[in-house]
C-alpha cells in the first residue's frame, strides 16, 4: 500500500491545526491558572506562540497522514489511532519523569493535554478524512 499526500484532506488538516491551539489554549490557562507559579517558567516573548501554531499544524498534518496510512476512517478509529498516539506520548512521559526531568505536576498536565488532544486530532482526522 502506497500513501498518496493527495489524498489528504486539507480541511482536516487546517481544522486540526485550529482544533489543537484552541484546546490548548483553554486547556493551559485553566491548568496553570493566570497567577505566576514558581514552578513553571515560560519562555519570554512571542516565540513561544509562534512555535506553538506552527507544532499545532505539523501535529494535525502528522495525523492526517497516521489516519490515512492506517485506512482509519471513521470517528471510532479516528479516535483509536489518536489515542494509541497520546499513550505514546505520555509513556515518553512518564520516563522522562521518573528520571527526574520534570515534576509530578508537570507530567500530569502534560499528560492530559496530548491525551486528549491526539484522541479529538484522531477522531475530527477519522471523520473527515
Amino acid at each position: 500500500m502506497e500513501l498518496d499526500l493527495k489524498e489528504l484532506s486539507l480541511l482536516a488538516i487546517l481544522a486540526g491545526g485550529i482544533l489543537y491551539m484552541v484546546y490548548g489554549g483553554i486547556y493551559y490557562s485553566i491548568m496553570l491558572g493566570k497567577k505566576k507559579n514558581a514552578q513553571f517558567t515560560q519562555s519570554e516573548g512571542p516565540l513561544k506562540y509562534i512555535v506553538s501554531v506552527i507544532i499545532a499544524f505539523i501535529g494535525s498534518f502528522i495525523m492526517a497522514v497516521l489516519t490515512e496510512a492506517t485506512g482509519a476512517h471513521t470517528l471510532l478509529e479516528g479516535l483509536m489511532i489518536g489515542a494509541m498516539i497520546g499513550v505514546v506520548i505520555s509513556l515518553v512521559y512518564l520516563k522522562n519523569s521518573l528520571f527526574g526531568l520534570m515534576t509530578r505536576k508537570a507530567f500530569f498536565i502534560a499528560i492530559g493535554d496530548h491525551l486528549v488532544i491526539f484522541t479529538l486530532l484522531g477522531g475530527l482526522h477519522g471523520m473527515l478524512s
